[in-house]
C-alpha cells in the first residue's frame, strides 16, 4: 500500500486525489504529523492564568476573547490573536515577546512567560494550534497574592466603585465637579473624547528632542480629566493625614498607605492655596488617586503617557495646543520667561481647546509609564498603550513647568524621572513619598469612562514600586 502510495508513476488523475487526501488531514489537524506540544499541559495554563482575566467572552478587553480556538482567530481590534500555522502573525505570540514594559506587552501586569515556553506557544501554532475545552477563568492575574491585604483593599474599593457606578446609570459622559469628601475642597474634571492621533512630533519640529520619535497611531477610549493641575487644597487632606491634621472617617479610605510627614515645609514658601502641589513620587500620587477613589467611589488615576499628549493637543496637530508660536506662550503657560521664579496659582492662563488649564508649563506632570528613550517604530495603530514600568527610574513626566524654557513646554516634550530628585533627602533609606528636589513636579488625574476589573485597579495604582 505505501508503495502505491509513493509511486510518482500512477496516473495523473490519482496523483491529484492523492494531494487532496494529504491536503484534508492537514487542515483537519489530523495530518501524519503528530502534534509534539500538549494543550493540557503547557498552553493551557498560559491562557487560563495569564490572559483570561482580561479576554474572557464578558469582558473582551480590545474586543478579544480568548476562551476558545475560533474567538481567537477571529481576534480582536487589533487583528486576529492566532493564525494557524504562523506564530510570527499570530499576536497571542507576538505581544509575549515584547520586553517587559513595553506598550503592547502580554500579560501587562506580569510575570512574563519563560523563553521555553514562549518556543512552545510558537511550535504549537505552527501545528494548527489543536485546542481543547472548556477553559476556566481566574480570579486575578498571575503575579497579584489572592489574600494579600493590599489586593482585598483593591477588591472593596472596586465593589464600592461598582455600587457608586449602579446609582449615576443616567449620569453622562460631562463636565463634573469632585468634591473631596470631609473637606470643602472641590476639583473639576472635563470628558475627553475617544480617538486617534500621531503620538510623538515631527522632524522638522523646532525643539524637537530625540525622544519624541517615532510618530505613531494611537487610539485612546474616552475618560474625564482634571482641569486643573492637583492643588495643595485636594492633595493635603490624603498628604497630612498620619500628622493628625486631618482625620480620615472613612475606614476604607484610611486603610489606603498614607505618607510619612514631610520632613520640610512642601511649598517651599511658594504659596499654599491655590497653588499646585509639588514634588511627590509617583508613587505618592497613585496612592493618592486610590484614596480618592476609596472617598468617592469613582475610579481615579494617573493618566498613561498616550492619554496625557492626546488631551494636551486637545485636536491640535501643532507644536503647542494653540500653535506654532511660542511668542503666544505667555497666555498659556507658566514658564522661565513669565513665572518670576515660581510655580503660580492654577488655571490664571488660557486654557487648551478641550478646557484644560496648564498643560504648558507651571509643573511637569507624572504619568504611569515607564520612560523609554524611543517610541516604538510600528504601522500598526496602538491602541490604549501604557508601558508599564518594570524598574523605579526612569517614570516619565510631561508638560514642562515654570523654570524651562518654552521648548519643554511643547505638546510632544519628555522627560524622565531620576533618583536626583531625593538627592538633598536626609533620611536613609530615602523617602517613597517626596522628591523634595523636584520643586517643578505635580500631577493632576484622569478617569475612564469604563470602569476596570479589579485587577486593572490594582496594576493602576501599584505600578509605581521597583527596583533600580
Amino acid at each position: 500500500m505505501l508503495i502505491i502510495w509513493c509511486n510518482e508513476e500512477l496516473p495523473a488523475e490519482f496523483r491529484r486525489l492523492r494531494f487532496l487526501f494529504l491536503a484534508a488531514f492537514l487542515i483537519l489537524g489530523v495530518g501524519p504529523i503528530a502534534a509534539t506540544v500538549d494543550f493540557d499541559k503547557v498552553i493551557r495554563p498560559v491562557i487560563e492564568q495569564r490572559c483570561l482575566v482580561c479576554h474572557k467572552d464578558s469582558n473582551k478587553l480590545g474586543g478579544l476573547s480568548l476562551e476558545s480556538r475560533q474567538a481567537a482567530i477571529n481576534g480582536g481590534n487589533q487583528g486576529a490573536a492566532i493564525v494557524t500555522g504562523n506564530p510570527a502573525q499570530s499576536l497571542f505570540y507576538i505581544r509575549m515577546t515584547h520586553p517587559a514594559g513595553e506598550p503592547g506587552v502580554m500579560p501587562p501586569t506580569g510575570p512574563q512567560v519563560p523563553e521555553n515556553i514562549l518556543e512552545d506557544i510558537a511550535t504549537w501554532i505552527r501545528e494548527g494550534a489543536i485546542w481543547s475545552t472548556p477553559l476556566q477563568s481566574p480570579s486575578k492575574p498571575a503575579g497579584i497574592e489572592i489574600g494579600s491585604r493590599s489586593f482585598d483593599l483593591t477588591r472593596r474599593i472596586h465593589s464600592r466603585i461598582l455600587q457608586q457606578a449602579k446609582r449615576e446609570e443616567s449620569t453622562e459622559f460631562a463636565f463634573y465637579e469632585q468634591k473631596i469628601p470631609d473637606s470643602s475642597a472641590t476639583m473639576h474634571m472635563v470628558p475627553i473624547p475617544s480617538g486617534e492621533f500621531m503620538m510623538g512630533t515631527a522632524d522638522s519640529e523646532l525643539g524637537r528632542g530625540e525622544d519624541e520619535g517615532p510618530r505613531h497611531r494611537v487610539q485612546v477610549d474616552a475618560f474625564w480629566m482634571g482641569t486643573h493641575e492637583i492643588s495643595w487644597d485636594v492633595f493635603r487632606p490624603f498628604m497630612l493625614r498620619e500628622a493628625d491634621i486631618y482625620r480620615d472617617p472613612d475606614a476604607l479610605a484610611a486603610a489606603i498607605s498614607t505618607p510619612t510627614p514631610p520632613y520640610v515645609e512642601m511649598s517651599f514658601g511658594m504659596g499654599i492655596k491655590g497653588y499646585p502641589a509639588i514634588s511627590m513620587t509617583q508613587h505618592a500620587a497613585s496612592k493618592y488617586a486610590e484614596w480618592l477613589s476609596a472617598k468617592t467611589g469613582r475610579f481615579y488615576r494617573l493618566p498613561t503617557e498616550a492619554e496625557w499628549e492626546f488631551a494636551c493637543r486637545a485636536g491640535s496637530d501643532t507644536a503647542y495646543s494653540f500653535g506654532n508660536d511660542s511668542s503666544q506662550l505667555a497666555e498659556h503657560g507658566w514658564h522661565w520667561e513669565n513665572s518670576d521664579g515660581q510655580y503660580r496659582p492654577i488655571g490664571t492662563l488660557e486654557p487648551n481647546a478641550w478646557g484644560l488649564f496648564d498643560m504648558h508649563g507651571n509643573v511637569w506632570e507624572w504619568t504611569l509609564d515607564q520612560y523609554k528613550p524611543t517610541y516604538i517604530s510600528t504601522d500598526q495603530i496602538q491602541i490604549n498603550p501604557w508601558a508599564q514600568a518594570n524598574k523605579l527610574y526612569p517614570r516619565v513626566v510631561r508638560g514642562g513647568s515654570w523654570m524651562d524654557d518654552a521648548e519643554l513646554l511643547r505638546c510632544g516634550a519628555r522627560r524622565g524621572s531620576d533618583e536626583n530628585w531625593k538627592m538633598q533627602d536626609p533620611q536613609l533609606p530615602k523617602s517613597i513619598w517626596y522628591h523634595t528636589d523636584a520643586q517643578w513636579l505635580g500631577f493632576r488625574l484622569v478617569r475612564p469612562l469604563k470602569i476596570p476589573t479589579p485587577e486593572e485597579m490594582h496594576a493602576y495604582w501599584n505600578s509605581a514600586t521597583g527596583k533600580k
